[in-house]
């Protein structure tokens, strides 16, 4: 079943909860209580070290990027990806200028779409490239050093480079695959743990306002599952603040 999209409302509801996450995490590791931080970048929350931390909370997906052509044309870290910059503009190319247009016949453009959306999860098969690009998505080529998940009332800290080697050597890199008779094979690349979706990578076509665009989620229950399996609890900062595998070493404030 297709997903809904996110109503204008609930979008501010979401923004404005994980604004007030942000701001309990910084409160919690010492900066002030009037704390603000830049809503539209990556960097949530910068700690008295001066690190960054990206600020995860929510209660289903996350939402990791969702750009158009023109983020892959003029950012050279995606064109600089051994080919997976440059395939995901071939994917956004399959569809014709205007929504009105794929609307005549969506099922051609979905069947054009499976030949790059191949090529894609083949590219993906190397850890490397999925190194680069998870790093590239989350971190924002390492401008970020921490992702910082709210899960269960408290904040787990995980050190990016623990994050990114946690992915690429335990994902499983497929084609998403028709269940349904109205459905198109080869439409997403999907990053898998234990045989269930983690994260989807497909092209968003929901209508005029979102269409040609790439959109990256990832489903938070199942990241917390698999980075809780593969990265050790190694300290706390206090009662609502857990350190996991280098976090202890490097987070200082």
């Amino acid at each position: 079943m297709k997903k809904k999209a996110m109503s204008s409302e609930k979008a501010r509801f979401v923004r404005a909860q994980g604004h007030a996450d942000a701001l309990e995490f910084a409160n919690l590791i010492g900066q002030s209580c009037d704390y603000q931080n830049d809503p539209k970048a990556k960097k949530d929350v910068i700690d008295q070290n001066g690190d960054a931390h990206s600020v995860k909370s929510g209660t289903k997906r996350w939402q990791i990027f969702l750009y158009g052509k023109n983020r892959f044309e003029s950012d050279d870290a995606f064109l600089s990806m051994n080919g997976i910059g440059q395939l995901l503009i071939k994917c956004l190319d399959v569809y014709p200028e205007t929504f009105m247009t794929y609307q005549t016949d969506k099922k051609y453009y979905k069947e054009q779409l499976k030949i790059p959306m191949i090529e894609l999860k083949d590219k993906f098969q190397e850890k490397r490239r999925v190194r680069t690009f998870l790093n590239k998505a989350i971190f924002n080529g390492g401008e970020v050093d921490y992702w910082t998940i709210k899960y269960e009332d408290k904040f787990h800290l995980f050190f990016n480079k623990d994050v990114i080697k946690c992915f690429a050597d335990n994902f499983e890199i497929v084609n998403s695959q028709a269940r349904r008779s109205t459905e198109t094979s080869e439409q997403k690349v999907l990053f898998r743990y234990k045989k269930l979706n983690v994260g989807e990578l497909e092209i968003r076509n929901s209508g005029e306002n979102h269409y040609r665009e790439v959109l990256f989620v990832m489903n938070k229950i199942k990241v917390v599952e698999m980075l809780f399996d593969n990265i050790k609890l190694t300290g706390d900062f206090n009662s609502k603040v857990l350190l996991y595998g280098q976090a202890t070493k490097k987070f200082k404030t």
